[in-house]
């Protein structure tokens, strides 16, 4: 269900932000720095933590194409904080491997019905949970040619669902990568996907003046995040927030898929 707001008390906002109150844009952008700290800090929780949000508010369809866009904000500001650490060798590797699924699934998305799009977004987040634990305690590990195989999963998954993140990172770090190196290449990889992302809803006509002004807000909020992750990345112990934020994805993704099936 969509949230609605009374426009004679909530103070004006611009069009875009049209039935959409200023304590909810206020909501967006505080979960936009948070996730954006955490996604800097752990590798991944922007994509995971926006659409609890956002759903409530402007429903599933526009979900992707605003987390796409803003990702090349936040994703930008990470590699620019972590520029020195991308791996660009395996960065190719991966965008070869990745680029022409995620264009096929990202077209794909843009066919869903509310419904459908609400299932797939919880779907995707309640699995990238076990997901993430199964790819660490398995502890597999390959080379090359293993990354590219992986990427064109990868590819797959991040065209036209949120939270695919967990899979490019544990893909890096089957390659070899570990730390910083791993949020920076993922950033850069990140990048080029957005773009792609992009270009594919812009054609299909899904990015609207709501779309663009919700993923400037959160892009534009959460850019400074990765500076301040990059502040803690080497003192804050990352399996407590982590865990919490496993727990929120559960839930929220639970809660998305319930809502599909009783709407």
């Amino acid at each position: 269900m969509i949230l609605q707001t009374d426009p004679l008390t909530s103070p004006p906002l611009p069009a875009a932000f049209a039935d959409i109150s200023v304590l909810q844009v206020l909501l967006v952008a505080g979960v936009a720095l948070f996730a954006s700290v955490v996604g800097g800090v752990a590798g991944y929780g922007t994509g995971a933590l926006m659409p609890l949000v956002l759903v409530p508010m402007v429903g599933a369809e526009p979900v992707v194409p605003i987390i796409a866009i803003s990702a090349l904000l936040t994703n930008t500001g990470r590699a620019m904080a972590f520029r020195t650490y991308v791996d660009r060798r395996r960065t190719m590797i991966v965008l070869a491997g990745s680029l022409p699924t995620c264009i096929v699934s990202a077209y794909g998305y843009t066919r869903l019905t509310s419904r459908g799009a609400m299932l797939v977004i919880g779907a995707m987040l309640m699995a990238t949970v076990p997901l993430r634990y199964f790819l660490k305690y398995r502890a597999i590990s390959f080379g090359d040619r293993g990354l590219a195989v992986g990427a064109v999963g990868y590819g797959a998954a991040v065209g036209g669902t949120v939270g695919a993140g967990v899979i490019l990172l544990s893909i890096l770090m089957a390659a070899g990568l570990q730390g910083a190196a791993v949020v920076a290449t993922d950033a850069a990889i990140s990048i080029v996907i957005g773009i792609v992302r992009l270009a594919v809803f812009g054609l299909a006509g899904v990015v609207t003046a709501q779309v663009l002004a919700f993923a400037l807000l959160i892009g534009l909020i959460a850019f400074p995040g990765a500076f301040l992750a990059r502040a803690f990345v080497e003192r804050m112990p990352v399996h407590v927030h982590t865990a919490i934020l496993d727990a929120v994805v559960l839930i929220g993704g639970a809660s998305l898929v319930i809502s599909a099936f009783t709407r």
